[in-house]
Formats: structure tokens, sequence, C-alpha cells
């Protein structure tokens, strides 16, 4: 190189000279630097690697490392000189931190693989007091639980007081009033019916007086009159039937139809004291476990619109019952729901508050308890329409009185004869009377059906047999057996 004088020349060594002094004190730190990190990999373990390069080494030379290095390890470098050192701590502080993430990276996915099978979650959620909800598929939640506060019970329009409350507006008490003949002493003192003629009687002849109570549904408005349903035998032999509505109002009701067979009656009061009717249910769809509620007036009016909770305790049970038209085998259904005197004829509600039966009997002995018994309303409805619209029940009618042989002495039966009817007295005008039947006479079969009683005669007669129907009866006569064919004609009295 040449040089213009000798001042040139010495500034030129000055320079050579500075540099290689500043370049031997960075060679001598970075010899420094080196043998620190490597005194730091003898103390750490290795989870990581980088290289770094150097202007004096042409081959890379691995250093393992576990954190970013200090700032004090960096060697000081010259304010203005240009030096290939000059870049390097940098390098090796960003390789540094792509390595520390690299590693908390792998960290975490090793914890999350091995965390689910040990018992650390359940530790940790049995003793954390305030920690987010956690989860198997993410690291932490940043969602703190809540403190748990009651809330306002909300009334719901589908609740079971609610419907129970608006139904009990649709059932009513019925009080059965009899005429009652009056005892009555003349002036001697000697006493005699009301109804004997007498001139010295202080007294009229009968009086209106209270005979029994039970309950009853109202089920439709109509030109301004109201139908309750109830039991037969809740207003059976009445002068006088008292309804008492839900708000205390009472009057008087008309009986539209009765049918003692099924015990079951309609009733009519004007409609302006109604403001509720109660809908009937599907019976057909219910199944034992089934939840209902009867509603009634059990043991008067004093404790009217009583409600008892219960369930269906079985379906299509048939029970024997003796009525005013005689025996009669009953299909109901079965519950535990409390039902006393004076429910009969209230409502065995379902949990939408639809009427599905009509309360009408119990079991009542020592040590039985919830064996209660309601008509379904498939059986009821249809006798329900035919009262209203005809005011009685136009069954098969074959015009005969019936015992049963087991009440009947055996000296008056056939030998060979052990199950069937006997005839006690025969209607003048009827079927039986046309088709020959005469009294004592005994039956055991209609169309080659045996029958044994007459329950069942009345059973298949009402429910085999349309009215015009001929049917041949198996008949005995003086011990001897014949065959009688009757055409069945129509009434609502007798068989």
């Amino acid at each position: 190189m040449d040089f213009k004088n000798e001042n040139e020349f010495e500034n030129y060594q000055s320079n050579s000279s500075e540099m290689n002094d500043n370049t031997q004190s960075e060679d001598k730190s970075l010899e420094k630097l080196k043998d620190e990190s490597h005194l730091d990999n003898r103390v750490n373990a290795v989870d990581a690697t980088f290289s770094l390069e150097s202007n004096k080494q042409s081959e890379t030379e691995d250093i393992k490392e576990t954190r970013i290095p200090d700032e004090n390890t960096v060697p000081p470098v010259g304010g203005s000189t240009r030096s290939n050192y000059q870049l390097q701590p940098k390098k090796r502080a960003v390789k540094g931190f792509v390595s520390t993430i690299a590693a908390g990276v792998i960290g975490s996915v090793i914890t999350l693989a091995v965390l689910p099978h040990t018992d650390y979650m359940n530790y940790f959620n049995q003793n954390s007091q305030t920690g987010g909800v956690s989860s198997s598929n993410s690291i932490s939640s940043n969602t703190a639980v809540k403190t748990v506060t009651a809330q306002p019970t909300a009334v719901s329009t589908n609740s079971v007081a609610d419907t129970v409350e608006q139904l009990s507006k649709a059932i009513v008490g019925i009080v059965n009033y009899q005429q009652q003949q009056q005892q009555t002493t003349d002036i001697w003192g000697d006493s005699f019916s009301g109804s004997d003629s007498n001139s010295n009687s202080n007294s009229n002849t009968s009086e209106s007086v209270e005979s029994g109570s039970g309950s009853g549904v109202i089920f439709q408005k109509n030109n301004g009159t109201a139908y309750i349903v109830t039991n037969n035998h809740v207003v059976e032999g009445a002068s006088k039937l008292e309804i008492s509505l839900y708000n205390g109002q009472k009057t008087t009701a008309e009986v539209v139809g009765t049918d003692a067979l099924t015990d079951l009656a309609v009733l009519k009061i004007d409609a302006k004291y109604v403001t509720t009717t109660a809908n009937f249910g599907d019976s057909s769809k219910l199944r034992p476990g089934d939840q209902v509620y009867a509603i009634g007036n059990p043991l008067g009016t004093d404790l009217s619109r009583t409600v008892t909770q219960g369930i269906i305790s079985a379906t299509n049970r048939t029970i024997s019952v003796s009525t005013s038209a005689g025996d009669w085998d009953t299909n109901v259904i079965q519950t535990d729901a409390a039902i006393n005197p004076g429910n009969s004829g209230g409502a065995l509600i379902n949990t939408q508050g639809q009427v599905i039966g009509i309360n009408s009997l119990k079991i009542s002995e020592t040590g039985v308890e919830g064996l209660g018994f309601a008509i379904p309303s498939d059986d009821f409805i249809p006798i329900v329409n035919q009262l209203i619209k005809y005011g009685k029940i136009n069954r098969p009618y074959l015009g005969v009185g019936l015992e049963d042989l087991d009440q009947v002495p055996q000296m008056y039966l056939p030998e060979n004869v052990t199950k069937g009817v006997i005839v006690m007295n025969i209607d003048s005008n009827s079927a039986a009377a046309k088709a020959g039947f005469e009294a004592k006479d005994i039956i055991v079969s209609m169309n080659g059906t045996q029958i044994a009683n007459s329950s069942e005669l009345r059973k298949y007669l009402y429910t085999k047999v349309q009215i015009g129907d001929t049917i041949k009866f198996g008949v005995y006569r003086d011990g001897k057996q014949m065959t009688l064919t009757a055409k069945i004609t129509a009434n609502s009295e007798g068989n």
C-alpha cells in the first residue's frame, strides 16, 4: 500500500495497533464467554441446542443451553469499530430465546399427555378454592366460579297447584234431601204416622231431611244450562238436590237422567252460577304408576274440594257391585289416592287437569288401605251422552226377574244343574213373555255361551247383544233341557 507521507503511515500503524488490541480483547472476552457457558452447561440439565459462528473457526461448534445468557456475559464492543463479533451476542440471545420457547412447548405437550393419567387433577379440584372450571381439553380457564345463590321461585303455569285451583271451581257438593214421614202424637200421647187421618194430630205429615251427600263435576255449559256428572247412588231417591259451588253459593239441581247399573247420573243447574267447566281425558292412555289427584267433598261440604294425591294402581279392574238395578261387574280404575264417603261423584284427574275418572267406591275393611276405584272416562262418556240425549239408557231388554242358583234351595233345582240363573218373574209385555219363558225356568246358556249367574247374563246381554237381535237360550224346565228363542227389544228398566 502507498502512503503520501510519514504521518499517514504512522496513523495507519496506530489504527492497526488499536484494531489488533481490540481484536485480541474481544477474542479473550469470547474465550471467557465460552468458558462460562461450558461451566453453566456442567451445572444445568440439557434441554436445547443452538450454534455460534466465528470468523476464526470454520466448523460449527454445538453449545447446549437451558436459559438465555445474562447481559453481563456479553463482551463490550467498541463504539466505532466494525467487527464480525458485534452481532454474535444478539444471534446467541435470539437463538437462546427460541430454544427456551421450544423447550416450554415440548414440556407442555409432555405434561398434557401424562397429566390425565395421574390423580393430580382430582387433588387440584378438591383443594382449589377459587380455581376455574377444569377441562381435559384446555390447559387453563380464566372464568372464575360464581357464588351460588337461591333464585326466586317463579309460579309455573303448568304447576299442579294452579291446575287444581282452576279445576276445583268445577267441583260441586251435592246434598240429597228425601221426604221422611214424621211421627206425631195425639192428645192421648199415642203415636202415629203423619199419613194417618186424624183430626187431633198436631203436626204436618212429612218433612224433607238430609239423607246423604256427595260430589259432582261440571263438564258443560249450553244455552243457559250447566251439566253435572255424578254417581247415581248420590242422587238416588232424592226429593231435592242442593248444589254447593266453590264460592259458597247454593242452588237446586234437576235430574236429567240416571243409570243405576253403571252408577252414573247427570244433573243440570242454571249456567249463571258456573264460571269453569272440566274437560274429560282419555282413560285408555293411563298406565300403572301415573300420577293422579282426587278432588271432592269427603265427609260433606265442610271439607269441600279436598285434594288427595296418588297413582294409578291398576287399570281395567272388574269389581262386582250390587245396585238397585241388580248385580253388575263394573270396569274401574284402581288408585291409592284417598277416597272417602262424600268423594263419590268427584273427579279423578291426571297431571294435565283432565278428568279421567269419576270416583265411585272404595274397599273399607280392617287392615285395607289405598283401594279406591273410579269409573274410567272411556266408560262414562257414552253413558253421559245418552243420558243428556234421551234421559235414560236404551239397553237390550229381556223382561225377567232373576235370582242366582246359590240363593235357591237345592230341593228346587235339578240334580245335574249347578250353574245358571232362575227366572223369578216375567214382564207380560216383554221379549221373554213372547218367547214362552215361565217362572222357575233355569237359564244356563245364551247363544251357546255358558251363563253361571245373573251378573254374567247382564254382561252378555248389554255387551254382546244389539236391540232387535234374536237370542237362543238354553233352559231347564222341570228337570228337562230345552231351547227358547227371544227377539230382544229395548227398555231402560229391568233385564
